[in-house]
């Protein structure tokens, strides 16, 4: 194999990973910061936070994740979703601007979910006593 193909092949891999993370990136936080400008005009989106975003390979779709997804939050957002999609398209050099679709974060519902199971098996334990597995302080 020659020295231009091992390079060709080696290089095609991570760059566009790298690429992805910094896109991802990017648009996080251009979304956020739209955002919070929206939610001077619209009460709905006033606690709504941007956790992160996750693009399409082809960059042409964008899903953003939010902490909590109720659904007045959910109608604002699709209701802005075009006016987001412009502040992009004028933040963000890009050769397409990706449509956004919105979604609740399921890390944050799987972290709710731990706190709740924690908070369950505090309150079973017999007072003076931690639950199984709690250290003592």
């Amino acid at each position: 194999m020659s020295a231009d193909r091992r390079h060709a092949k080696g290089s095609g891999g991570a760059a566009p990973y790298a690429r992805a993370l910094r896109v991802n990136q990017v648009l996080r936080q251009v979304v956020a910061e739209e955002l919070e400008r929206l939610a001077d005009a619209d009460e709905r989106l006033r606690l709504v936070t941007v956790t992160s975003v996750d693009t399409a390979p082809d960059l042409r779709t964008a899903t953003v994740y939010v902490g909590s997804l109720g659904e007045d939050v959910k109608e604002a957002l699709v209701e802005r979703r075009v006016q987001l999609q412009r502040h992009v398209g004028r933040q963000v050099r890009m050769k397409r601007t990706p449509k956004l679709t919105f979604a609740a974060d399921p890390a944050v519902a799987a972290g709710a979910r731990v706190d709740e199971v924690l908070r369950r098996l505090h309150d079973s334990a017999p007072t003076g006593e931690e639950p199984p597995g709690v250290p003592e302080r």
